[in-house]
């Protein structure tokens, strides 16, 4: 088949150009097929025909000859397409669609207006946060539902330290899902920052005698200004002070601080080899 503006025959030597690099600028289609099979005859030029607006570029892999690509995407069965954007798969599926669905496939691939707004309205709050906060607050408001658009304004809202319960009632809610997990980091640094906070409270908590009480006051005033190194470091400090303090609420503030910094992050990970050292 002789390569067109938007059907490209894909071998080992130009997969990065047209997949990886290629899938950075526009949706790349990449379609597993062989002369033998018949399937594949029939679903190439439905594909071919739908990528030929330019929604997408469709990428053709003959899996007799270029096996090696087949092995990487673990293909078993063809046909098999693979939807891939910015160098990474989207979507995929085996076999034949229906029409309907090949549709469905095919206009998955770009983004719908209400995504393209919500894309301009973060780009506008990177250089902006001000001008990003009403335009996210307007998308927000055309789609109240829209978990990504309510992720991204609370998201802003904690990255400039107001409007705190606006925030809580964006995320509630957000249980499961794709954004679910950022959703929770999120409650857990509102949940950090429900303890007064301000540069006097933690002058004042330094200024306190050297207890292990000392300690986590000071760290979780630490946590909920966001240093989190400095106050898991502290809180140990706490900890070699007071062991049942330290398998209680010194323990329960770590743990707060590993659910925003990730829980098997390197420093989670560091701070509770340190925290099991002092408790065993």
């Amino acid at each position: 088949m002789a390569d067109s503006q938007d059907v490209t025959d894909v071998t080992a030597e130009n997969f990065r150009a047209v997949v990886i690099e290629g899938s950075a600028v526009a949706p790349v289609v990449l379609d597993f097929w062989a002369p033998w099979c018949a399937p594949c005859r029939q679903l190439g030029p439905a594909l071919e025909a739908r990528a030929a607006g330019g929604a997408f570029t469709l990428a053709k892999v003959n899996i007799d000859e270029c096996p090696e690509l087949a092995e990487q995407f673990q293909v078993t069965s063809i046909p098999a397409v693979y939807a891939i954007k910015d160098g990474k798969v989207i979507d995929h599926f085996v076999g034949m669609l229906a029409e309907a669905e090949l549709d469905d496939f095919v206009a998955n691939l770009n983004p719908s207006p209400a995504e393209v707004e919500l894309l301009a309205a973060v780009q506008v709050a990177i250089a902006d946060p001000e001008a990003g906060k009403v335009a996210l607050r307007e998308v927000v408001a055309k789609t109240p539902t829209a978990e990504p658009a309510r992720v991204a304004l609370a998201s802003l809202l904690i990255e400039l330290a107001e409007s705190p319960e606006e925030s809580a009632r964006l995320l509630h809610g957000i249980e499961s899902g794709e954004y679910a997990e950022e959703a929770q980091r999120l409650r857990g640094v509102l949940k950090l920052r429900q303890v007064p906070h301000a540069d006097a409270d933690l002058a004042e908590a330094l200024s306190d005698h050297e207890t292990a009480e000392r300690y986590l006051k000071v760290g979780t005033i630490l946590a909920a200004q966001g240093e989190y190194e400095q106050a898991l470091e502290t809180l140990i400090t706490g900890a070699d002070l007071d062991k049942a303090l330290a398998g209680g609420a010194i323990r329960e503030a770590m743990l707060a601080i590993f659910a925003v910094i990730g829980v098997r992050s390197e420093m989670a990970d560091e701070y509770r080899d340190k925290l099991r050292s002092k408790l065993y």
